[in-house]
């Protein structure tokens, strides 16, 4: 019921209309599916003007002009519930409070936890970890816990998580209906016809970031089409915005499951363009403010993240990030980094983007 939603994730009439307090930032609506073919369209259009124009060329799409934003909040609630019935159950085995990669469940207390909770019997959370590769070191971390929720949400009966704060357990999902199966599969139709183009063209796709609670949703979708098309070149880039509390966790996680997996990390940094309206509906919803505290937070996650990635550069050569910012310290600081890592603009793993222009002063001495 609606009342069980997360706050994030549950409609608000006031901020359907999602352009208010948005800056620089194209938003869609959704008429029907037709429409969004049409979107489709244009977006291969662009690819096209793109290859056409410059080798290694860029296109951006947004998912919200190719998909009912409804399922992307319903679907964005899902993941985060999951995730952090993962970090709950890592509390309760005293490791509250670390770093995303160092949590690390132990199977046997994971396989109690969740048959002391009624959630599954410990027989049954066995079959979880048969015929994959999770939980044979004997501990499970979130990437492993990303890779149980693929194969469970398919199960025939829901499964149940803990609400924190009645500590009843609730369905984690209820079932999508005919008709969203449907549109998420035809969402991922044209995120594949999209991907494909891209790939023929020569052409690098940059998939934009939107609000926070549509973003969990996006960004897992994007990783699903990088694991895909990213095999021997970075084809499809996700984008990170800074100024999100859960950047660098995000960053961090999948530049991981990139290793693990052997495909190239491909990302476009931003610091954000929702702010205002975020912060607006968090304080009328009563959740809790995504966005870091101040400007300063927001530069220093920024650089730490890019940090991260360009240390993968150097050392993996299988990661590519554009530094899309019209902050002249960002630029110095990603340049002086690539000469400090023997990073070379000839290496074609660094490219910096700003809105045409906004930054002259920033953007013609890097384009000599």
């Amino acid at each position: 019921g609606a009342e069980q939603r997360e706050k994030q994730y549950r409609a608000h009439q006031g901020f359907g209309d999602h352009r208010g307090g948005v800056t620089g930032a194209h938003t869609y609506f959704y008429a029907d599916e037709a429409k969004c073919d049409q979107h489709m369209e244009t977006f291969l259009h662009c690819i096209d003007a793109s290859s056409g124009s410059s080798e290694d060329g860029f296109s951006a799409i947004k998912l919200t002009a190719l998909a009912r934003p409804q399922f992307l909040v319903r679907f964005s609630e899902v993941l985060v519930k999951w995730r952090r019935f993962f970090h709950q159950m890592a509390a309760e085995q005293g490791q509250a409070g670390w770093a995303v990669l160092d949590t690390k469940l132990e199977v046997e207390k994971l396989q109690e936890a969740l048959a002391n909770l009624g959630i599954v019997s410990k027989a049954e959370s066995q079959q979880w970890f048969t015929g994959k590769n999770v939980g044979t070191s004997g501990t499970v971390d979130l990437l492993d816990w990303n890779s149980l929720f693929d194969s469970h949400t398919k199960l025939s009966r829901p499964l149940l998580i803990p609400n924190r704060k009645t500590g009843q357990l609730e369905p984690l999902l209820s079932r999508f209906s005919k008709e969203e199966e449907l549109q998420m599969k035809r969402m991922l139709q044209r995120m594949d016809v999209l991907a494909k183009r891209a790939m023929e063209k020569g052409v690098r796709l940059m998939v934009d970031a939107e609000q926070s609670y549509f973003q969990p949703a996006i960004s897992r979708l994007t990783v699903e089409t990088q694991r895909r098309f990213n095999r021997s070149q970075p084809i499809i880039y996700n984008t990170y915005q800074c100024y999100l509390k859960e950047a660098y966790n995000n960053v961090t996680g999948d530049v991981e499951l990139s290793r693990r997996e052997g495909w190239h990390f491909g990302t476009k940094l931003v610091r954000g363009a929702y702010m205002e309206q975020e912060r607006e509906r968090a304080a009328q919803m009563g959740y809790e403010d995504p966005i870091n505290p101040n400007y300063e937070k927001t530069n220093e996650m920024y650089h730490r993240c890019l940090d991260y990635v360009l240390e993968e550069i150097k050392h993996s050569q299988k990661a590519s990030v554009m530094v899309a910012s019209h902050n002249e310290d960002t630029v110095k600081f990603t340049l002086r980094r690539m000469m400090e890592l023997g990073i070379h603009p000839a290496d074609k793993k660094v490219c910096f983007g700003q809105l045409l222009g906004m930054c002259d002063q920033i953007t013609f001495p890097l384009g000599e």
